[in-house]
């Protein structure tokens, strides 16, 4: 190459430069302005998708601090007098009841899910084995399951124990229903972890048990709380379980219902009597401690579901 022609090349290197910045420049407007319309989008669907749910929650308190007539008035205006008479009846009509018998539930079958779905997936994560991806892959299929196919048999199968209306019997059908999502989640979450670690706990002296108890299930702290979240509201929402599982079986058997039960049977025994702050009452004493629980912990439930993926 002469130093002519590379002078040459040289001088034409800034005008070619030039011929292609503005159609660069349109390229980055073009791509800045999809993204403004995207976002616009997102956010205006969010938006929408927030003022559905939270119209109904307002709705649904409001009133129950109104009369049946303010009720069929208007759907937002604010009560005339803000009474809690209507919660001081759904609490003595037996909502009280089945929120305990909830609360007894919960306090046993979440730890217990937890525990269980835990080391299952720990062991499926960390430790290869022959069947290890065939029992995997047997857990992740009861989450594809529909619990209504399985409705018949599994009451024919607690009644075979004789674990209908007990709080045992719904406790173990809770933790086996809940397991599929644990065990996928918290899988996936122990494979995340170093590995470093573990080999250190090893060499060590560690055994597997205090190896799983106290390193490795305090690093996985973020995870169990969203699961364990997760689990909590699922089960506390739970409807078709329960009305199955824990119907009295004979005229003597106590009536064990839970708080979803106990909101239809609020609506039963009113008949023909109508009294539509109470049942808001109840539904409203049943969604605050899941939205309480929500609110608290929402922090740490993103932080479980994005680690994973950014590790």
């Amino acid at each position: 190459m002469t130093a002519e022609s590379t002078v040459t090349k040289v001088e034409n290197e800034p005008a070619a430069r030039r011929s292609a910045g503005p159609g660069r420049d349109g390229e980055r407007d073009g791509r800045r302005s999809e993204g403004v319309v995207l976002n616009v989008f997102s956010h205006g669907f969010l938006a929408l998708w927030a003022i559905m749910i939270v119209l109904p929650l307002i709705w649904l308190v409001l009133g129950s601090f109104k009369t049946d007539a303010q009720i069929g008035g208007s759907a937002l205006s604010w009560p005339a007098n803000w009474h809690f008479d209507a919660f001081s009846r759904a609490w003595t009509k037996g909502i009280g009841g089945y929120f305990a018998h909830t609360l007894i539930v919960l306090v046993f079958s979440v730890p217990l899910t937890m525990l269980f779905g835990s080391m299952a997936a720990y062991v499926l994560a960390r430790y290869p084995f022959r069947g290890n991806r065939a029992v995997y892959y047997f857990f992740v299929s009861g989450a594809m399951f529909p619990v209504f196919l399985a409705l018949v048999p599994l009451f024919f199968m607690v009644k075979r124990f004789d674990m209908l209306n007990t709080y045992h019997g719904l406790i173990l059908v809770y933790v086996a229903y809940s397991m599929p999502f644990t065990v996928f989640f918290m899988h996936s979450f122990f494979r995340t972890l170093p590995t470093a670690v573990h080999e250190a706990a090893v060499i060590d002296g560690a055994s597997d048990t205090r190896i799983f108890f106290q390193v490795m299930l305090p690093m996985a702290k973020p995870g169990l709380i969203s699961v364990g979240i997760f689990n909590v509201l699922g089960q506390w929402n739970q409807y078709i379980l329960p009305a199955v599982l824990m119907q009295p079986q004979t005229s003597g058997d106590p009536e064990r219902y839970m708080l979803t039960q106990g909101l239809i049977q609020l609506q039963q025994q009113m008949g023909y009597e109508t009294d539509l702050p109470v049942l808001f009452a109840g539904a409203t004493i049943a969604i605050i401690p899941m939205l309480a629980v929500y609110l608290s912990f929402q922090r740490q439930i993103q932080a479980g579901l994005t680690s994973a993926t950014l590790k």
